[in-house]
């Protein structure tokens, strides 16, 4: 008997099973594993003690609760009879009363006695007179935020972020609109960690608070994966076709990018999506619409590179993935190759000690499909899915099309909330009101809630695949969040900013010394991605870090694009051609992409611009020491100070430290070195010399001037 079988003996849920079990001390990693007879008996009996125990707490509970008023009125009773005792005799109830008082005013002195300390405390209220130290946290920057407003954020005067704005070239008074990256910047500076709130953004305000009563449980979203011909969109058909058998005559299932298929009591939402292509453009948007993957194999082909690509994506997104090991039906189907080839892939099924629910199926046959679709709802069980149905709808756009007769259509799969015909929406930079709302069965609803999908008719236009769509209260509020979204589309597409390349690496030294790059390898066979992948692996160190997100043999690919632009990754290609149009995509998204035909090329280009992009590090060499003797004004040249070397020797291109009385005064460059009126390259000790520093003229007799060179040292990784 397994864990989820015996919960649904018993009527409860498998994770308080799996609970229980490890209560007892058995070790179960799953609730898919096997629990002895004697374990199950066992979790019984505890079940069962613990229901009694519970029983009996609430029987006392309820005693408890109606002993407390009887012993309420008792004492009211006996608090008249003391008043009436000092009302008759006050002369000896004060006597008697005072060591009472005492005892029973004691604890309450004390806070009369403490009464005085907190006056001291207000001293520290001078804090907020200290407007140069800003609160710590996080502070948010608008569009068109002014001086006074970021001041105002930063907790500070707008005194001393005019200052700050000055010593950047920036002259602003209190009232004047900043750039947002300027006030970005000023925040960061002043130790603030900045967030940027767009217009549209200020104009949506906050996510609708929702509270643990308002969440309920929501069907999982599915989305099928695997290889190319190795069943994914026949296991859907058959999934469909199964649970949607007994439709009326003439009735037709309209496909809208999405099905809903119920099994025991639960639902099941499946994107027809398959392929990690769409899968990667609504991660590539923020979106985390998907709660389970399901990995179709070939139980014939086995893992094959999309397989591989597909198990990648997933793991980017952090989602659960449910094996389906699909055409066992064939004579061919070798079902334990597929699975130790999964357990190289760290996807060990559970039968084999490993944690991955592994079904093996029969899309053309209809075999264990039932099977499937109860781990698929045990796998969603257990990521206990919740979602509040009471605030306005929030969700993501799977797919749209302009239609002929309908106009704009976009299929829409609800996350959060509910939406209903006539509310205002907003899907990306589109807007409208919901007129019509379908489902998968082509029927018209009134209302979907949270993992529905439907499609939904009335935007204004065609909104992009894996935008994010909310419910506002007024038409106006979604015509003008609209107007603002595509005018900064309009803007950035101007301005475009490229992502992550090999010739900018430095980008990310900002703010540390440290570079992150991700990195995602196509060569022409299985070896030469290990070579590429170990070699680059390699180049990793304490100030470099390279993450390899997919290697595998093949052409560069679109699917392979959209990852990288996904995960801000370099695509590198060896002996490999991207296919047609790709390079194309990867100019339009921005994406490095890089091929190469021998792999020390490959290797050394990448470890030139590592070391090239690291910050130098230096060491200061001394090279001599000058005392001023006399000082001199010069017409076009200003303070000259006549020195003389006492140390080493100082040269024209040498880096000079004023002291003074042990005190470093100023440090610069060189402006010029004369002996005679001649200019020289340097001055050996013992010699005098004439010595202007650049951008300085405060030289005063005596001071002592400090010759050194910083020396670059060799860049390592």
């Amino acid at each position: 008997m397994r864990v989820h079988e015996l919960a649904k003996k018993l009527g409860i849920q498998s994770k308080e099973v799996l609970a229980t079990l490890n209560d007892l001390g058995v070790e179960i990693k799953s609730v898919h594993s096997a629990v002895a007879e004697e374990d199950a008996v066992r979790v019984e009996a505890s079940l069962s003690s613990s229901k009694v125990a519970k029983k009996a707490s609430k029987k006392v509970a309820k005693k408890t609760t109606k002993k407390k008023p009887a012993s309420k009125k008792r004492v009211s009773k006996k608090a008249p009879k003391a008043t009436v005792v000092a009302e008759e005799t006050p002369d000896p109830a004060v006597e008697e009363l005072k060591p009472v008082v005492p005892e029973s005013k004691e604890e309450g002195l004390e806070p009369s006695i403490d009464v005085p300390t907190p006056a001291p405390e207000p001293a520290p209220a001078p804090e907020p007179s200290a407007p140069m130290s800003p609160v710590g946290g996080t502070v948010t920057i608008q569009d068109g935020i002014t001086v006074k407003g970021l001041a105002e954020n930063l907790e500070m005067s707008p005194s001393d972020v005019m200052r700050e704005l000055i010593s950047r070239g920036v002259m602003a008074n209190i009232n004047q609109v900043l750039d947002l990256e300027v006030a970005l910047s000023v925040a960061e500076h002043f130790g603030a960690e900045a967030r940027l709130l767009h217009a549209d953004e200020v104009l949506l305000g906050d996510a609708p608070s929702t509270t643990n009563e308002d969440l309920e449980g929501r069907p999982p979203v599915v989305t099928i994966m695997g290889h190319v011909d190795h069943g994914k969109t026949l296991l859907l058909d058959a999934i469909r076709s199964t649970n949607v058998a007994d439709r009326e005559a003439g009735g037709i299932t309209q496909h809208i990018g999405a099905s809903i298929v119920e099994h025991a009591g639960s639902r099941i939402t499946f994107i027809d999506t398959p392929g990690h292509e769409a899968f990667t453009r609504m991660r590539l948007r923020g979106a985390q619409v998907t709660d389970i993957v399901v990995l179709v194999v070939a139980a014939d082909d086995g893992v094959m590179p999309q397989t591989v690509e597909a198990i990648d994506h997933a793991r980017a997104a952090g989602v659960p993935i449910v094996v389906a090991i699909n055409k066992i039906d064939r004579p061919t189907a070798n079902v334990d190759r597929v699975k130790q080839q999964l357990g190289e892939k760290n996807l060990a099924p559970e039968n084999w000690g490993g944690d991955t629910v592994v079904v093996e199926v029969s899309a053309k046959m209809k075999q264990n499909l039932d099977e499937l679709l109860e781990m698929l709802s045990l796998t969603a069980e257990m990521q206990e899915l919740t979602a509040s149905p009471k605030i306005p709808a929030r969700g993501m756009v799977l797919e749209a099309q302009l239609d002929r007769q309908r106009g704009p259509v976009a299929t829409l799969i609800v996350q959060e909330g509910t939406l209903r015909v006539g509310d205002n929406l907003v899907a990306g930079m589109e807007s409208g009101k919901v007129r019509a709302m379908i489902d998968d069965h082509g029927s018209q609803l009134k209302e979907s809630g949270p993992s529905m999908a439907i499609e939904v008719l009335g935007l204004g236009g065609v909104p992009e695949a894996g935008e994010n769509f909310q419910v506002v209260e007024a038409a106006t509020l979604a015509r003008k969040v609209s107007e603002i979204r595509q005018e900064r589309q309009r803007q950035e597409s101007l301005a475009a900013g490229s992502r992550l390349t090999l010739d900018d690496l430095h980008a990310q030294l900002r703010a540390t010394d440290r570079i992150d790059m991700q990195v995602l390898i196509k060569a022409d066979a299985q070896g030469s991605v290990e070579v590429l992948k170990d070699s680059l692996l390699k180049l990793s160190g304490d100030k470099v870090n390279v993450e390899v997100i997919h290697a595998a043999p093949g052409g560069v690919t679109e699917s392979d694009v959209l990852l990288a632009s996904a995960s801000n990754a370099i695509v590198v290609g060896f002996n490999v051609r991207p296919e047609r149009g790709v390079a194309d995509i990867a100019a339009r998204e921005g994406v490095d992409l890089r091929l190469y035909t021998v792999i020390y090329q490959l290797i050394d280009e990448f470890k030139q611009a590592m070391l090239g992009k690291l910050k130098p590090e230096y060491r200061e060499t001394p090279l001599g020491a000058a005392e001023v003797r006399d000082t001199f004004r010069v017409t076009k040249v200003g303070s000259v100070a006549g020195c003389y070397i006492t140390d080493g020797k100082v040269s024209r291109d040498a880096g000079v430290r004023l002291v003074r009385d042990s005190v470093i005064i100023f440090e610069g460059k060189v402006g010029s070195l004369r002996r005679f009126k001649e200019d020289v390259p340097e001055v050996q000790q013992g010699f005098e010399c004439g010595i202007s520093i650049a951008n300085f003229n405060d030289v005063k007799v005596g001071d002592i001037i400090e010759a050194f060179k910083m020396e670059e040292l060799e860049a390592a990784l």
